[in-house]
């Protein structure tokens, strides 16, 4: 049974009310719904804010660094006065200041797999936002096996990717996707990233985590999505089930 929303969060969330095939019902269920970010980089502090403001039960936000300057330039939930500090404490301030009513939860360790696996007992999916590939298939691997659904974002330079996971459906897994190509030699810190493509990235990211929450339109599963900002165009490639995955064959 899901929780009924009050007279002030039904105004508070009408515009998503009003959409078609959304209603009261669908909002309820994102308001008992709780995530497992995994990173607050450009990528999570997009996605946290459009998660929070839209009004998530709960959310678990992952990260073990702290911020730097040079983060300011595309990591939006933190700001000038934030250097040195946690990146988890910086975020949940920022996020509690847009919606007081959602619970958040910080963890500042980089979590390994069996931790993970017991965060995943306590969240109904998990937005990946981490910057490299071995944590990727971490995330990927434990969201499997734990039959949980996950989304994964990146971007690098001008070039951003979109994937979820549905394992209940037994959709590819990000394994079915990332033995095509090996680990990214260069990071942000080496060959950049424009700022607003980590936004655009993760308010997708955002909308995927919704859809499926709420089961609502249709996820980009057994899809990828590639988006270019040098020329503004973004394409949507099938992605079959790779029978042989050591994941989800």
């Amino acid at each position: 049974m899901t929780t009924p929303l009050d007279p002030s969060q039904a105004m508070r969330y009408s515009r998503h009310i009003m959409l078609a095939g959304f209603d009261l019902e669908k909002q309820e269920r994102l308001l008992d719904s709780s995530i497992l970010l995994v990173g607050l980089g450009g990528l999570g502090c997009a996605a946290a804010q459009y998660l929070v403001a839209s009004g998530v039960g709960e959310i678990t936000l992952v990260d073990d660094d702290v911020v730097d300057l040079s983060n300011i330039q595309r990591q939006i939930l933190h700001g000038e006065s934030d250097v040195g500090t946690s990146k988890c404490a910086s975020a949940k301030q920022s996020l509690l200041q847009l919606n007081s009513q959602v619970s958040i939860h910080t963890i500042e360790t980089r979590m390994d797999a069996e931790q993970l696996a017991e965060q995943l007992k306590k969240n109904d999916i998990v937005i990946d936002c981490t910057d490299n590939l071995a944590s990727r298939n971490l995330l990927n691997q434990v969201c499997w096996q734990n039959q949980k659904p996950l989304v994964s974002g990146a971007a690098i330079r001008l070039e951003g990717q979109l994937f979820s996971v549905i394992p209940t459906k037994n959709t590819a897994c990000y394994a079915c996707l990332s033995h095509f190509f090996g680990e990214q030699n260069l990071s942000c810190s080496e060959a950049g990233v424009l700022s607003p493509l980590v936004g655009i990235v993760g308010s997708y990211q955002a909308i995927e985590a919704i859809k499926i929450l709420t089961d609502f339109g249709e996820p980009l599963v057994n899809k990828l999505m590639l988006i270019d900002a040098m020329t503004t165009q973004s394409r949507v490639f099938e992605l079959l089930k790779n029978p042989g995955c050591k994941v989800c064959g």
